[in-house]
């Protein structure tokens, strides 16, 4: 994603609508579909904020934890095959299978 804002750990989408001139865009990384919109830059990071501090209070007012974006875990789906090649090569070098993707991810990320 190119076009992001970030606020409190969150993180908006910024689109443009050329057709009815706005900007809009929505929470990332959360189940929940909060949008917001504005008609210049200003006023899309402003409703992004106000889409950001509304989500909060409203899961305050139910009893509910807001959704973390980001939280660091998540699932990956690998062909039985590479599964056996990483943990071979992960045992190889002393390492978890967890601590061995996360290594290679990093690397993939700085390049």
């Amino acid at each position: 994603m190119k076009d992001t804002l970030k606020y409190k750990g969150y993180f908006g989408s910024v689109h443009y609508n050329p057709e009815d001139r706005i900007f809009y865009g929505k929470i990332e990384f959360i189940r929940s579909l909060v949008s917001y919109e504005g008609r210049d830059a200003d006023s899309l990071e402003s409703a992004f904020k106000e889409a950001v501090e509304d989500y909060l209070s409203t899961c305050a007012e139910l009893g509910k934890e807001p959704e973390k974006p980001l939280k660091g875990s998540f699932n990956v789906r690998v062909a039985p095959e590479l599964h056996e090649r990483a943990m071979i090569a992960a045992a190889r070098d002393g390492m978890t299978l967890n601590r061995f993707v996360a290594e290679a991810l990093r690397k993939a990320v700085e390049r």
